[in-house]
């Protein structure tokens, strides 16, 4: 769904920073799920505008306002205004997971390959 900004006045983003931005709305959601901010693909194309941590994560023991981390990648400034869209928000579960520690891994054909080892 989409995310709009609630800001009392416009905010200007300058090329290279980044803003903290209202929302005007808080969620509670169950234990297992999670929400997930993501940017816009219109305002990363057309302004460079995204989201620094993206995805972000709402969990689910948090009440308060939701707030948009926006950054300005761009090399214009751009401004917020009431109202605008600004991100997308995901609702998603999840597992809790119990960790074992054990002394080794099972190997893989991958094996400790890191970025590029895919086989693409």
């Amino acid at each position: 769904m989409d995310i709009y900004a609630a800001v009392e006045s416009d905010i200007v983003i300058p090329p290279g920073e980044t803003a903290l931005i209202p929302t005007g709305f808080s969620i509670e959601l169950p234990q297992g799920l999670e929400g997930q901010i993501r940017p816009r693909s219109g305002l990363s194309i057309k302004h460079g505008i995204g989201i620094l941590n993206a995805p972000g994560t709402i969990d689910s023991d948090y009440r308060g306002e939701v707030k948009i981390i926006l950054t300005n990648f761009g090399k214009q400034s751009f401004v917020i205004h009431r109202g605008d869209r600004i991100a997308q928000l995901v609702v998603a579960s999840y597992d809790r997971v119990e960790w074992i520690e054990v002394e080794r891994l099972d190997s893989t054909d991958r094996g400790v390959g890191g970025f590029g080892h895919t086989g693409q």
